[in-house]
């Protein structure tokens, strides 16, 4: 592969961890253990796996037609353009099951069924405890989304938080979650509340450290039991999508 030589700027203490990592045989030289590591650390930072939670009942949302293909190609086709390699479609067995599968057969990117029983998202995303190592997307999946997600991924690496939601604003608050923000922090969260001070509400799609996953104990849904706890702990932070947003039902 054609290598391009660049010019930069180290911390002379940086250099001399760097230096010290040439061992004449792994890493043979200066360059080349700038390189492994750079490429380690964005591996690291990369976000390759999303999971759709999609209740049985809500497989035939899937299979509907959404700007002239079914809710579940159009949610394969946003994930496949910003680098997602992986998805992890978490359901339950229906009649509907075999549509499902047909429907995301031959797809460019891995797509892996997981049947579950659960009492809730928050239990069904269980599911993927052992299967993520790094940073991962979940969305609900009667929900079509599209926006710049490489914007949210970015966001949520910087923030260091456990948990990025998506945002956006609705005149009628009262049939979503609603989120109340302190600068980019999500202090407070409410599914679907009575009354509302905010028209902050959920879009349907988040990014989680797999460390989320220490505080699920005794967690059923996403909303109602997860959200308001990250909250808490100021752990959650918003990203307003400022793109298409649609609920398929």
């Amino acid at each position: 592969m054609a290598k391009a030589k660049i010019a930069i700027s180290v911390d002379t203490s940086l250099l001399k961890v760097i230096d010290s990592k040439v061992d004449g045989s792994v890493i043979r030289s200066r360059s080349q253990a700038i390189e492994y590591f750079l490429k380690k650390g964005l591996q690291e930072q990369s976000v390759s796996v999303a999971v759709l939670l999609l209740k049985g009942e809500h497989q035939s949302s899937a299979l509907r037609v959404v700007n002239g293909a079914s809710l579940i190609k159009q949610q394969i086709e946003f994930f496949s353009k910003f680098g997602i390699s992986t998805i992890n479609v978490i359901t339950q067995h229906t009649k509907s099951m075999n549509l499902l599968l047909n429907e995301v057969s031959g797809s460019k990117i891995n797509i892996e069924i997981i049947e579950k029983q659960a009492k809730g998202n928050a239990d069904a995303l269980k599911a993927v405890k052992n299967r993520v190592n790094n940073s991962f997307i979940a969305m609900s999946g009667d929900t079509y989304n599209d926006f710049d997600l490489l914007k949210m991924i970015k966001k949520h690496i910087e923030s260091e938080k456990l948990a990025t939601m998506g945002l956006m604003t609705r005149e009628k608050a009262s049939s979503y979650g609603t989120a109340i923000l302190d600068g980019d922090l999500i202090i407070d969260f409410q599914e679907k509340p009575k009354h509302y001070s905010t028209n902050i509400v959920n879009a349907g799609i988040y990014i989680f450290k797999p460390e989320i996953f220490e505080l699920f104990e005794g967690s059923v849904s996403l909303e109602k039991d997860m959200f308001p706890k990250i909250a808490r702990l100021k752990q959650l932070v918003g990203f307003f999508t400022y793109g298409e947003y649609r609920h398929v039902i």
